[in-house]
């Protein structure tokens, strides 16, 4: 999803969710409610690095990689697991499943994706993301990750 998606869909009342398109390069982001423009947590141009970051890796890796930001229900990891579910191809997706406001970070594989990508290499994938937002850079974690995840995936 492109920036300019985002805007285009400004004025929804629920979070844009990139899985209604399940399988491709996917972004969450919420919504306001006036103007018709999108206010989400990036601003054009990190969305355009992370839209970058989600083409490189899936195009290098052969996986779908994809980001949800937003709300987590209770619990978190079962909700991010649903979520991964909705992706076309799950089996072969990654999903980084972040909510900032809740201060949670789940990454969730799939059986194929899994036997690229061990626990100990999302679990440093994490670590690396957290650092990022603890000094303030969502959008550099998010990108940070989703490369370590590559990196770690090897190519197709």
């Amino acid at each position: 999803m492109t920036a300019g998606d985002l805007a285009a869909q400004g004025g929804q009342d629920q979070p844009l969710t990139a899985l209604e398109r399940p399988g491709g390069d996917t972004i969450v982001a919420h919504h306001g409610h006036d103007a018709g423009a999108a206010e989400g947590p990036f601003t054009t141009r990190q969305l355009l690095r992370l839209d970058h970051a989600l083409r490189i890796a899936n195009t290098e890796t052969g996986l779908t990689f994809s980001v949800y930001i937003g709300e987590f229900e209770t619990p978190a990891r079962e909700h991010a697991e649903r979520l991964h579910r909705q992706i076309e191809g799950a089996e072969v997706a990654v999903l980084i499943a972040i909510s900032p406001n809740q201060r949670k970070l789940e990454i969730v594989t799939g059986s194929e994706a899994r036997k690229r990508i061990s626990d100990r290499d999302a679990k440093l994938a994490g670590l690396s993301m957290a650092a990022a937002f603890a000094g303030g850079d969502l959008a550099g974690g998010v990108v940070a990750g989703i490369d370590q995840l590559a990196s770690h995936a090897g190519r197709a």
